[in-house]
């Protein structure tokens, strides 16, 4: 591959990572090596953009949908917290005293308590996956009849958060919210083209 093949298949990787929080890199930075570490870090950058999401998106707006058979951005942010739990439960966590999976995902409606519900999830699978030993990361679990590891259950639970993460979004954009981390990357550009340079002229 030349040089200017390769430059231009790069390109759009090189835009999505540019385009990572600072908060989510520095998570990643501090993440311990290996596969541990590289799932914690997963799961962090779609704990943080949903936590922005969540605390950007205003009260009456957690109940909006795109279209009637869809979730609520509410009913959104639950599933996440719901599918951690239920998730990590495969994995050998068991829920906290209280949290009925069955029904957890529809049991809260206001913002307050779901960005809590979305937090301390998020804090149970992470608390799982650190306390975890390296053993027990290689044994074998069945879920809905396929054959996998612990360590496949965490990047399920991983995958599970970033697929509701794009959905959200969605919801963001259709209810006419610029996703906070986008926001911020579009008015440091205007700020940076709007700069002149020394000893120019406005």
């Amino acid at each position: 591959m030349s040089l200017n093949k390769a430059v231009r298949w790069m390109s759009p990787m090189l835009l999505v990572l540019s385009a990572i929080p600072f908060g989510a890199a520095r998570a990643a930075d501090e993440a311990p090596a290996g596969i541990r570490g590289e799932i914690l870090a997963g799961i962090k950058d779609a704990e943080d953009k949903l936590n922005q999401l969540a605390e950007a998106t205003s009260e009456a707006k957690y109940s909006y949908r795109p279209s009637k058979e869809a979730r609520t951005t509410g009913q959104v942010f639950m599933h996440v917290a719901a599918g951690n739990y239920f998730l990590a439960n495969f994995a050998g966590a068991k829920p906290p005293e209280g949290i009925n999976l069955e029904k957890y995902e529809n049991s809260l409606t206001k913002k307050a308590d779901i960005q809590k519900a979305m937090k301390d999830s998020f804090a149970h699978v992470e608390k799982a996956l650190m306390s975890a030993a390296d053993a027990d990361l290689e044994k074998p679990v069945e879920f809905f009849g396929r054959k996998m590891t612990v360590r496949g259950m965490y990047m399920v639970i991983l995958s599970h958060a970033h697929e509701h993460l794009g959905q959200s979004i969605a919801h963001a954009r259709g209810s006419g919210l610029v996703p906070p981390w986008t926001a911020a990357q579009e008015a440091a550009a205007k700020e940076k083209a709007g700069k002149k340079p020394e000893g120019q002229k406005k």
